[in-house]
């Protein structure tokens, strides 16, 4: 029999060892394009004679784009007595899918939103009835319900930068919940803000009990943004990932923006301890993702697995532009509705957020 999976129970399966065998049934060049880690690809029209390399012993999940092909994909493996599902809403409803993990910090609570088909992830930070949010995506009620299911009030919205590969929710977000809007005026923003300044600090318990503080980071784009919360997590934007470190804006000012990178890290996140624990805004298709663990590493991990962190600012800067890319597609675009000049209204624009970020230097 084949049944419906939806995108919820698909990512709250994927890294245990419940996890089904996803059955892209895609065009080779789709496939290539925008995954889900894991997928094996067999196109529709291969899938007959593909079908006696699959096994029988573990439920398989079809998936396509919107779940037409996947739907016929799915029917062909059930006649063949295997466990099947199809995935409802197909890659489309995998780009907006959300998972979360919490975690303790003393007396805050930081939640990690996984925006699973994108790679971006975002934070609710909350104490004593207060929250703020970082780097919301556009789907601002995933927000909302969270900090009502934890009994906060929204207060402030923080992006850690312009972003460019997918749209922003920070303006709709704090206009829904009253909530004020900060920023760095070093990217560029065409409405009304809070400017950030380096090192301002954001109370949201009581006392100074705990506070958020804000590091500009130049480098990925000259508004980078780090913030540091209760002095033992750092939000670390586009600037420092778990698997490499942010690309230095992109290949035609790449030389320009490597320094500013190489000295953002070296000045702001090499002087952090060793036990500080790095949540970066977005992870990699290396990178695994479970249910129950955070996208996370501690600072001391990071300067292990990762050898540009070692590098003296000659050799960051080659390695950095010797890997530096033509802006991903639909990147004008994307920074333009960023930035408060949409070309159309911010819901007619969300297929252009389809595929992975591309936000880091690849290794």
């Amino acid at each position: 029999m084949v049944r419906e999976m939806s995108t919820s129970e698909l990512a709250s399966r994927i890294g245990t060892e419940d996890e089904p065998l996803i059955v892209d049934v895609r065009e080779p060049d789709e496939f290539a394009a925008w995954s889900i880690p894991g997928a094996v690809n067999i196109p529709l029209a291969e899938l007959p004679a593909r079908m006696s390399a699959l096994p029988a012993d573990r439920e398989l999940v079809t998936v396509c784009s919107s779940g037409s092909r996947s739907t016929r994909a799915a029917d062909t493996l059930a006649y063949s007595d295997r466990q099947v599902a199809n995935l409802t809403g197909g890659m489309l409803a995998w780009a907006i899918a959300y998972d979360n993990v919490l975690i303790e910090l003393g007396d805050v609570q930081l939640v990690q939103v996984r925006r699973r088909g994108k790679g971006c992830v975002s934070y609710l930070i909350g104490a004593d009835g207060r929250a703020f949010v970082v780097d919301p995506s556009l789907d601002i009620d995933v927000y909302v319900q969270l900090a009502q299911e934890h009994g906060w009030r929204i207060g402030k919205v923080l992006d850690t930068h312009l972003h460019a590969d997918h749209l922003s929710g920070a303006r709709s977000l704090a206009a829904a919940t009253g909530a004020s809007l900060h920023l760095n005026p070093a990217d560029t923003f065409d409405f009304d803000y809070e400017p950030l300044s380096d090192s301002d600090r954001f109370e949201l318990s009581g006392a100074g009990a705990m506070e958020v503080v804000a590091l500009g980071t130049p480098g990925h784009t000259n508004g980078s943004t780090m913030y540091l919360v209760a002095d033992r997590a750092l939000l670390s934007g586009d600037t420092l990932f778990i698997e490499s470190v942010g690309r230095p804006d992109l290949a035609d000012r790449a030389e320009e923006f490597a320094r500013k990178l190489y000295a953002s890290l070296r000045d702001k996140v090499l002087s952090l301890p060793d036990d500080t624990l790095v949540l970066p805004a977005h992870y990699g298709e290396t990178v695994t993702v479970r249910p129950s663990s955070l996208v996370a590493a501690t600072l001391g991990e990071l300067r292990r697995s990762l050898a540009p962190l070692s590098f003296d600012e000659a050799t960051f800067v080659a390695w950095a532009t010797k890997r530096a890319e033509p802006r991903p597609p639909n990147y004008d675009e994307i920074i333009k509705a960023n930035m408060g000049r949409p070309t159309a209204p911010l819901t007619a624009l969300r297929e252009l957020e389809l595929g992975p970020n591309r936000c880091a230097v690849s290794a």
